[in-house]
């Protein structure tokens, strides 16, 4: 895995988590500009838009290097706050999903990876067909199985749902209470 991530303790790490199709990428946009600090993109979205086939179970690993990679740099730059689309959870809960096991290499670099506070996202807005999008049938169970693996972790969590403008209030309130 990536070498251990830069020291900045003054930072506080929040991830945008949750099944896919549920505003993540949205939450983490407006956050990033409302802080005035960078946002860690999901990089498992560029890899597979160049990746030419399905992917397969050492892709994700390779997903993982890339994700710690972003994460690490744009650490350097944050603002109070790094706001981070995704991290190596979602990798792990795929891998689990899809192959019915996860690298020891990602379970290595969740280990090694502190966050502050996880937000939550709920399925409660509609499902926009995208390419990369694998189950929009499974959409409750993989609310039920973020839920029961972020409650596993320790770190605080806030769950987001509601209209856009709720979830944004219910994430900043949490922010501003972390920072504070």
């Amino acid at each position: 895995m990536a070498a251990s991530q830069p020291v900045k303790s003054s930072v506080k790490k929040v991830c945008v988590i949750g099944p896919e199709c549920t505003g993540k990428t949205d939450l983490s946009k407006f956050l990033s500009e409302h802080y005035n600090t960078p946002w860690v993109d999901e990089y498992a979205r560029a890899y597979l838009n160049k990746l030419g086939r399905p992917y397969q179970q050492h892709d994700l690993t390779k997903i993982a290097h890339g994700q710690m990679r972003m994460e690490d740099e744009w650490l350097n730059d944050a603002n109070k706050v790094l706001i981070c689309d995704t991290n190596l959870l979602v990798i792990k809960i795929w891998s689990e999903y899809k192959f019915g096991a996860c690298d020891k290499e990602i379970l290595k670099g969740m280990a090694e990876r502190k966050y502050d506070l996880y937000l939550l996202t709920n399925i409660d807005i509609p499902w926009q067909d995208d390419p990369q999008r694998e189950h929009p049938k499974k959409r409750e169970f993989f609310w039920n199985l973020y839920k029961k693996e972020v409650a596993t972790t320790g770190v605080a969590t806030v769950e987001i749902s509601g209209s856009r403008e709720v979830r944004r209030s219910t994430a900043i309130e949490a922010i501003n209470k972390l920072i504070s």
